[in-house]
């Protein structure tokens, strides 16, 4: 295998905002009542997307509302094909939204794989690791070590035992208002060919209509961005993210604790860093998470966690081992700086990652995601009972995530994955000051630009040759992704315009799954290779829902 940051050349630099399309809001906001759709179906509270965030809120609804005898009709719109198939994450959970939500269990009870007991953090180089002391921030004496696939899947379980109905197979495509208020959603058409026409086995969207809309969408919603940009919504910075590659192996070595490492292969102007955790004796989950705001446009995430696993520390268990499934997501990054200024309106909230509710100095969301559910559902359950679902009653879910641990934790670390945009020697430097002055270190608050607006060195990278045996191509790897798109669906990605070589050879590196690729000095599409990670829509093209049950189908993951 050769390594993919040698023998490349200067070639000037771009910048991915100047070529990505703005978002489509006439696409993405409908009036209710609009032309197009075929059947319409009335619920009380409607919640976008079956991820921690959205069935915790349904979980809660409906305890709360069996426990005060009203009637609330829940529906929860998934786009995968079945529960947890789009969901991906380490995972290290904590489970104090568990406790919170299902007071009655003991942490036995809750779909975790094993508690956390030994655990390592290590600087990594080509050949060797150095051992550091584990930051405060990572402690996880307490946590659990779990598959978040299963996780949703469990919490689906929960929920339709309470009588939630959960629609797989359904994405939401636009939102529906009514004036100033969010009145529903619209569902993606299915069936429909390349071009975008309607064959023999083609369905029409469905308008579904409620009092509240909670939109779970998970990591870059195409609806609650639009929501937000709809209504103007701002943040202090804007939300930055990273790109998650991740695989499990079935492997002949055991491990014992969970790892966490910084350093090589990564550059040192970027920020990231990888993790290996148990899932059983001989299951193991490891991955590469990278910041998208590295300046480098020949940086390819997925090379270089194939590269990753050439180290001794990771070769030592994985050889002898498969590869069983493959899978990537984008994570928000930006902490408290970069959550909304209100994550509420007329009939809507928005929740999870969605609101950018992740802490990255713990490499923590889920159980961050589940609260702003726990709480969304209290507020929505007031409003129900009160004089309706308004902007002003809605309004007491933000007061409560704003009051909550979420919020407090997210500002004690407020800066510390901002202080990275220095490079990683000087960003250690300073956020370890952060840790010591409990966040008041800097003083003030360190200004982010948008990911898509870093400028990117244009560099002709050597090629990379994966073995098949401890590296893949991305090929392969989305193979492993259990990806079961049909090749005749339209184009879910909304190119920009004037797309030049270099941009194209950009988008080619940064998309995990082979999506874009250059062909005679030209962008080519393959869209149908999409695992929905939305780093594309990050950097790139515009992401936005396609037919049902399109994308990976993970089970581990």
């Amino acid at each position: 295998m050769r390594e993919a940051g040698r023998g490349q050349r200067d070639a000037g630099s771009v910048v991915p905002a100047a070529y990505q399309p703005p978002l489509p809001l006439d696409r993405l906001i409908l009036p209710a009542g609009a032309a197009g759709a075929g059947d319409r179906m009335e619920l009380d509270v409607l919640i976008v997307g079956a991820g921690p965030a959205g069935l915790a809120a349904a979980i809660e609804l409906a305890q709360l509302a069996k426990g005060y005898g009203r009637d609330v009709t829940i529906g929860v719109l998934e786009k995968a094909a079945g529960l947890g198939e789009h969901s991906l994450s380490g995972a290290v959970v904590n489970p104090r939204a568990f406790r919170d939500l299902f007071p009655d269990l003991a942490d036995s009870d809750f779909p975790f794989r094993a508690p956390v007991g030994k655990e390592a953090v290590y600087l990594l180089t080509g050949g060797g690791r150095l051992r550091l002391p584990v930051p405060p921030t990572m402690h996880n004496g307490g946590n659990y070590v779990a598959s978040l696939c299963e996780i949703v899947r469990w919490l689906g379980a929960r929920a339709e035992e309470l009588g939630v109905n959960v629609f797989t197979g359904f994405p939401a495509a636009a939102l529906l208002v009514d004036g100033e208020r969010v009145a529903g959603v619209r569902t993606a058409a299915t069936g429909l060919d390349r071009t975008g026409k309607s064959g023999p086995t083609s369905l029409t969207p469905t308008d579904l209509v409620a009092r509240v809309t909670a939109l779970a969408e998970g990591t870059r919603g195409m609806l609650s961005q639009a929501y937000l940009e709809w209504q103007r919504v701002a943040s202090a910075n804007p939300q930055i993210f990273a790109l998650g590659v991740k695989e499990i192996w079935e492997t002949k070595r055991p491990l014992d604790a969970i790892i966490h490492t910084l350093g090589w292969p990564l550059p040192a102007d970027v920020f990231g860093g990888s993790f290996m955790y148990p899932l059983a004796p001989t299951l193991v989950a490891l991955g590469l998470v990278v910041g998208l705001d590295y300046r480098d446009a020949g940086l390819d995430v997925h090379q270089l966690f194939q590269r990753m696993k050439t180290h001794p520390l990771f070769r030592g268990y994985l050889t002898g081992g498969e590869m069983v499934e493959w899978g990537a997501k984008t994570i928000p990054e930006g902490g408290y700086y970069s959550v909304p200024a209100r994550r509420s309106g007329a009939g809507v909230v928005i929740l999870g990652d969605a609101g950018g509710f992740v802490d990255v100095p713990s490499l923590k969301g889920i159980h961050y995601a589940m609260q702003s559910g726990i709480f969304a559902a209290r507020a929505i359950f007031q409003a129900l009972s009160a004089d309706g679902p308004t902007s002003e009653r809605l309004a007491e879910y933000d007061r409560l995530v704003n009051s909550s641990y979420v919020m407090h934790d997210l500002y004690r670390t407020r800066n510390m994955r901002l202080a990275f945009k220095d490079g990683l020697y000087r960003g250690g430097l300073k956020a370890g000051l952060m840790a010591f002055t409990g966040g008041r270190f800097p003083g003030r608050r360190i200004a982010m630009p948008p990911d898509a607006a870093v400028a990117r060195r244009v560099r002709v990278a050597a090629p990379f040759v994966p073995d098949g045996k401890l590296t893949f191509s991305k090929a392969d790897a989305v193979f492993k992704s259990g990806n079961a798109t049909r090749d005749t669906i339209p184009t879910h990605l909304l190119v920009g315009q004037d797309v030049s070589r270099e941009v194209a050879e950009l988008y080619a590196r940064m998309c995990p799954a082979g999506v874009y690729e250059v062909a005679d000095g030209s962008l080519r599409v393959n869209a149908p290779n999409c695992i929905d990670c939305k780093a594309t829509d990050v950097l790139g093209p515009r992401w936005t829902p396609r037919e049902g049950g399109s994308g990976p189908k993970y089970k581990k993951m």
